[in-house]
C-alpha cells in the first residue's frame, strides 16, 4: 500500500494544478488510472482492492487535489461494462465515465416492475442496426443530470421473463426522452420518472449479448448493493460529472474545499450522523443521558461491523474465496443504520424535530430561528430514512436472495421461469 501511495504522491506532484479546468484535471486523473483504480487495468483502472481504492481517494483529498468524479457511472456503469463489455465498448463508454465527461443514470425500475424487476415491460424492438425503445422508468436517480443511462429493456416477450431482457448503454440526449422530477417529502427531487417514446439505441450499444441482460443487470445490482452498503465512505469531488451540470469548464481548485463524503453507504452515514448527533446531544444536554449514549454506541458498533465485514471480504477474496451474500448483507445493514439514525436523531431533537425546511431560503430561516445549524440536516436524514430500505432492492428482496441463494431455502412456487413473459399476469 505504501508503494502505491508513494507513486500517487509523485504523480500528484507532477500533475495537479488548481488552475486546470475540471475537465482537464479529470482527464489526467482518469487516464492515469487514479480515478477508478479498482477497475481492471484494461478498463482505465489499476486492479486494486476496494480498500486500496478508498485509501487512494483519501490521499488525493489530503493532498488538496480535486477528487475523482462520482455518480452512478463510476459506481455501476463502469464496472458493469468492464465486466461484460467488448474492448470497443470499454473505450467508448468507460473512458468518458472515469474522466467525468459523461454522467450516467440507471434506467431499471418501472411502475409495475420494482421489486419484481425481471417483470419489466419497457420494449426494445429491432429496426435494422438500431433498437426502438418505448416504456416508462421511475426512481431514476440524477436522471436530470445524465448524459447516458443503463437501460434494461425487453427484447423478446415470448420467453420466460428473465430470458428476454437486454442491457443497453442509452443516450439520454435524444428526442423521445422525457425526464420528469419526483418531489420527495424532504423537499428535494433526487429521483425522476423517465418516459421513452420511440427513442433509439444502436445495436453496438448492447452490452453482454442479446437477451442476456438479466445476467448483466445482476452485475450492476451487485455493485449497487455493495456500494450502498456499510463500509463505503471514500471522498468524492463536489463537482458533478457530465455535460448538464456545467462544472466541467470551471476551475478545478474552486471545488476542492467542497469535497464531500461519498458512497452513500451505511458506513458513511454512520460517521456523519454520529458527529451531528453527538454535537446536538451536547447542545441539548442529552449527552449525559445513558439511553442516548447507548444508542450512539449502537450506531458506532453497526458501522464498525460493516467496516470489519469489508476487511474480511477483502482477505477472503485475496485467497480466492468470498462471503456468500455479502452485498445483500451490506445493503440490509445500511437500511438498519439509517433507521437507527432517524430514531436517535429525532429523540435528541425533541419537539424541534417536527420542524423542517423544504428549500434553501427556508433552511436559513430555520437555522436563524432555532440557532441550531444541525437541525435541518437531521430532519432531512429522518425523512429520507424511509427510502434506503426500498431503493437498490427492498429489504424483503435482499432477505429472499439470502434465503434462497445462500441458505438454500425453497423458493415460493411460481411458473415465471417456464411461462413466457407475454403470458404472465402483469403488475400495476
Amino acid at each position: 500500500m505504501s508503494d502505491l501511495l508513494d507513486e500517487l504522491d509523485a504523480w500528484i506532484d507532477a500533475n495537479w494544478d488548481p488552475d486546470l479546468t475540471v475537465r482537464a484535471w479529470w482527464e489526467r486523473l482518469g487516464l492515469a488510472g487514479w480515478a477508478a483504480p479498482s477497475l481492471p487495468a484494461h478498463a482505465f483502472g489499476r486492479d486494486v482492492s476496494r480498500n486500496e481504492a478508498i485509501a487512494i481517494a483519501k490521499r488525493i483529498a489530503e493532498r488538496g487535489a480535486l477528487n475523482a468524479p462520482g455518480g452512478l457511472g463510476m459506481l455501476l456503469a463502469a464496472p458493469t461494462i468492464a465486466t461484460h463489455g467488448t474492448p470497443e465498448q470499454i473505450e467508448q463508454y468507460v473512458k468518458p465515465i472515469v474522466t467525468g465527461a459523461q454522467g450516467w443514470c440507471q434506467l431499471f425500475s418501472e411502475p409495475g416492475a420494482g421489486s419484481d424487476l425481471a417483470g419489466l415491460g419497457t420494449r426494445a424492438v429491432r429496426d435494422g442496426e438500431e433498437w426502438i425503445v418505448n416504456g416508462q422508468k421511475v426512481w431514476t436517480s440524477s436522471g436530470h443530470l445524465s448524459d447516458m443511462g443503463m437501460l434494461i429493456a425487453r427484447t423478446d416477450p415470448d420467453v420466460p421473463k428473465h430470458n428476454g431482457i437486454s442491457w443497453f448503454a442509452f443516450d439520454m440526449h435524444q428526442p423521445g426522452v422525457d425526464v420528469r422530477p419526483l418531489r420527495e417529502m424532504t423537499g428535494r427531487a433526487l429521483f425522476n420518472e423517465v418516459f421513452l417514446s420511440d427513442a433509439r439505441v444502436p445495436d453496438r450499444a448492447l452490452v453482454g449479448g442479446l437477451h442476456n441482460g438479466w445476467a448483466v443487470a445482476n452485475t450492476t445490482l451487485a455493485y449497487e448493493r455493495s456500494g450502498l452498503g456499510a463500509g463505503a465512505g471514500a471522498p468524492m469531488a463536489a463537482a458533478i460529472a457530465g455535460t448538464i451540470a456545467g462544472d466541467l469548464d470551471k476551475r478545478a481548485g474552486d471545488f476542492v474545499k467542497g469535497e464531500r463524503r461519498g458512497g452513500g453507504g451505511g458506513g458513511a452515514m454512520t460517521a456523519g450522523a454520529q458527529r451531528i448527533f453527538t454535537e446536538m446531544a451536547k447542545r441539548t444536554g442529552r449527552i449525559t443521558d445513558p439511553v442516548v449514549r447507548q444508542k450512539l454506541m449502537k450506531l458506532h458498533t453497526l458501522g464498525e461491523i460493516g467496516r470489519y465485514t469489508t476487511l474480511r471480504q477483502k482477505a477472503l477474496r485475496a485467497k480466492g474465496q468470498d462471503i456468500p451474500g455479502a452485498g445483500n448483507i451490506a445493503k440490509l445493514s445500511m437500511s438498519e443504520i439509517v433507521r437507527q439514525s432517524r430514531d436517535l436523531g429525532l429523540e435528541i431533537a425533541g419537539a424541534a424535530g417536527t420542524l423542517h425546511a423544504y428549500d434553501s431560503d427556508h433552511r436559513r430561516v430555520l437555522d436563524d430561528a432555532t440557532g441550531n445549524p444541525f437541525l435541518g440536516v437531521l430532519t432531512e436524514m429522518a425523512l429520507f430514512a424511509q427510502a434506503p430500505p426500498i431503493y437498490g432492492g427492498t429489504d424483503q428482496v435482499q432477505r429472499n436472495i439470502l434465503g434462497e441463494r445462500v441458505l438454500g431455502l425453497p423458493k415460493e412456487p411460481n411458473n415465471d421461469r417456464t411461462m413466457s413473459w407475454s403470458e404472465l399476469p402483469k403488475n400495476g
